[in-house]
């Protein structure tokens, strides 16, 4: 039980666009918000116990897994990482990427994906890392992320 109350108080720290990724049911995303939003101690302090025992009606499992990529405390974050990275640099190298990464990720909007590529390399020719060489790696980072719940990220080809 002190360990599920735990789990629920990292969830009411969370900011509300994080804490939108996390799979949660209805009632106990509720009380997370209703918990985030009192200011006494006390109100806030029965809020949390009410949050920990309807975490007992939840399996955690799901849930530490989406914190874990969120904190980027687990091997699984590393490793989605790395794999962002490894692509960044591959589109960003080789000509033949982008066709490959669609082949991988049909889902990625190919326009987009060109677009951002080709300003990064251009960012890159003057000897910048700049934000389209950041937002390169953000879009690849969660096209690469599974959704919260399903089969660990490390299963997913590079």
């Amino acid at each position: 039980m002190h360990s599920l109350q735990a789990l629920g108080e990292s969830l009411v720290a969370l900011p509300p666009h994080r804490l939108s990724s996390v799979p949660l049911d209805e009632r106990l995303r509720e009380a997370i918000e209703m918990a985030q939003r009192i200011k006494s101690h006390e109100g806030r302090r029965r809020q949390l116990q009410f949050v920990g025992k309807l975490m007992r009606d939840v399996d955690p499992l799901p849930i530490r897994h989406a914190l874990d990529l969120l904190s980027g405390d687990s091997r699984a974050a590393t490793a989605l990482l790395h794999r962002a990275e490894h692509w960044r640099t591959r589109l960003l190298d080789e000509p033949d990427a982008v066709a490959a990464w669609l082949r991988d990720h049909p889902q990625t909007d190919r326009e987009a994906l060109a677009q951002l590529v080709e300003a990064a390399r251009a960012e890159m020719a003057q000897g910048q890392g700049g934000r389209r060489y950041r937002e390169l790696f953000r879009l690849l980072r969660e096209a690469l992320a599974p959704l919260p719940g399903t089969s660990d990220p490390a299963s997913s080809t590079s």
